[in-house]
């Protein structure tokens, strides 16, 4: 059987954004975001409705420093963005849209320097039929940065949270026991009908670099606002609000009752997504399609 997209070519795009004057990366009429900004352009380059597959959709207000994800696009369309100049297909589809977003970024951000963009792309790559943003992918990063007192309050940055109150990192830490590994983060979760909420939480620890306070969470997968309500509950702990054991009963209690803490989205950046070799592409996909209940 002929596949389907033997006439067309897939590509990965890598990219990154500030998520402060967009409505999260979902496209929605009438509202700017992401996928929308990158659709637009990218149809308009290779004169065509192209649609964006993901890795990770992000909230309004929260910022990729990586994000990833694929389109398929027609084969002579690719061959034809050179056109006459020296640059390759990559290099070509990334100056002109590049180019594009930058000019709609000044039209929306008032002041915003000139070639200044809110969204970047910083790669182009043609990968098998295989590869699916979403997934592929093993693994997703996400920091959340804190200024925990007057002293680390900076008016330049805007993707820290200002608390007055200094954080105990060792209690933050401590609490983690017991979240790491495979678990049901309904009480972290904001649940999508017919989706499970159990999730394999790799990582999650808090440091202080440069005086700022950076809370680490690194999963297979997160699900709607878990990062967030993750972030909102240790940071509780860590101004003794609540006891050190707070979160792990919050997680085997699956309910998510008026407890629920979920912390603001401007702190929030996604930072890095791993994927297999790109021989294991599909094979990754079809193991991550799998229902997991809970």
């Amino acid at each position: 059987m002929t596949s389907t997209l033997a006439q067309n070519i897939r590509l990965r795009l890598d990219l990154g954004y500030d998520g402060n004057h967009f409505h999260g990366w979902a496209a929605q009429p009438g509202l700017r975001t992401v996928q929308g900004e990158l659709e637009n352009v990218l149809s308009a380059i290779v004169r065509q409705p192209v649609v964006l597959t993901v890795a990770g959709r992000t909230d309004a207000g929260v910022h990729a420093r990586h994000q990833v994800a694929h389109c398929d696009i027609p084969r002579e369309s690719w061959l034809a963005l050179p056109g006459r100049s020296s640059r390759t297909a990559a290099q070509s589809l990334v100056h002109r849209a590049n180019s594009m977003l930058a000019r709609s970024t000044g039209g929306v951000i008032v002041g915003a320097p000139k070639g200044f963009s809110d969204v970047v792309i910083h790669d182009v790559v043609p990968v098998s039929e295989e590869f699916d943003a979403r997934f592929s992918a093993l693994w997703r990063s996400y920091s959340y940065r804190i200024a925990d007192g007057v002293a680390c309050w900076d008016p330049q940055r805007r993707d820290v949270l200002w608390l007055a109150d200094e954080l105990d990192l060792e209690a933050m830490n401590r609490a983690v026991t017991g979240l790491l590994g495979e678990h049901n983060f309904l009480s972290y979760c904001k649940p999508r009908e017919g989706a499970s909420t159990v999730r394999t939480l790799h990582e999650l620890s808090f440091t202080r670099v440069d005086g700022v306070v950076v809370g680490t969470a690194r999963a297979d997968a997160f699900c709607h606002s878990q990062v967030r309500t993750l972030m909102g509950t240790f940071i509780e702990v860590g101004r003794g609000r609540r006891g050190e054991e707070w979160p792990y009963q919050r997680l085997i209690e699956q309910n998510r009752d008026g407890q629920v803490v979920i912390a603001p989205p401007h702190p929030l950046t996604l930072e890095r997504i791993g994927y297999p070799e790109p021989e294991l592409y599909g094979v990754q996909a079809a193991q991550a399609r799998r229902y997991r209940g809970g």
